[in-house]
């Protein structure tokens, strides 16, 4: 892809501080897309910013807590005064509790699904607006393969992540006739933040690797290749779609 390929546009990235993230929208600014980076680690994305001003774009760093209702309105107020503008949003910021469901608290579930779920929910209701009136936009929620498959101790995860997937198609289908994509990006391993506790015991790690045909982490570069193509023009034709990008596991 030319390096200008999102010359122009205005990209915003949740959860951009690390890891997928910041791949993701170091991606998009090497195309040339001005860049609202959204996390709620300010030094951390302090870092990522100037990475990404030495591309040769706009970066600027907005702290927000994507789960609360408040934080994403002061957050919209804030990126539309500074851009004036939205023509892409990437829903990454996520967490995880590994735990038996009889294990978890009230609490605990509630924060996997108002980060995962709910965020993206607030977000899209906050900025789909300004993509309809410039009748153009890429949405791109980061799903996972526990949308699909699942594991023992994931349970508040999948179902947090199997909503996002749902949430996708149908908010897909309300945008068809306004310019705008909605797509998924279903990760399988990647060596992020979220993973490091897989990397404590290297029987654990190996017995992990073993599930993906492909038999290796995902790498950061390749994630944000894709991120890149289904924010560009020539992937105006797809929409409500999830693409797996986990190394073959839910082939299996």
């Amino acid at each position: 892809m030319s390096e200008h390929k999102l010359q122009g546009r205005v990209a915003l990235v949740t959860g951009s501080s690390r890891g997928l993230g910041k791949a993701m929208a170091l991606a998009l600014g090497g195309a040339g897309a001005s860049l609202a980076l959204v996390a709620r680690d300010e030094q951390a994305l302090q870092a990522v910013a100037a990475e990404a001003r030495k591309l040769g774009v706009a970066a600027e760093v907005f702290v927000c807590d994507v789960a609360g209702e408040a934080s994403v309105i002061e957050l919209e107020k804030n990126v539309i005064a500074r851009f004036g503008r939205l023509d892409i949003l990437i829903n990454n910021a996520g967490i995880n509790i590994r735990k038996d469901v009889t294990d978890f608290s009230l609490e605990e579930w509630n924060s996997v699904i108002a980060t995962n779920l709910t965020s993206a929910f607030l977000m899209c209701r906050s900025f789909v607006p300004h993509m309809k009136a410039r009748r153009w936009g890429r949405i791109v929620n980061l799903c996972s393969t526990m949308s699909h498959v699942s594991l023992p101790m994931r349970a508040a995860y999948s179902a947090s992540k199997t909503g996002l997937l749902g949430f996708t198609r149908a908010l897909a289908l309300e945008l068809t006739g306004e310019g705008v994509t909605v797509n998924g990006i279903s990760p399988g391993p990647f060596l992020t933040e979220m993973n490091a506790a897989l990397l404590e015991t290297p029987e654990v790690t190996k017995a992990f690797l073993a599930k993906v045909p492909l038999g290796r982490w995902g790498k950061l570069e390749e994630i944000g290749a894709l991120a890149l193509f289904l924010c560009s023009e020539e992937a105006g034709y797809i929409t409500g779609t999830d693409i797996l990008i986990d190394g073959g596991w839910c082939a299996q």
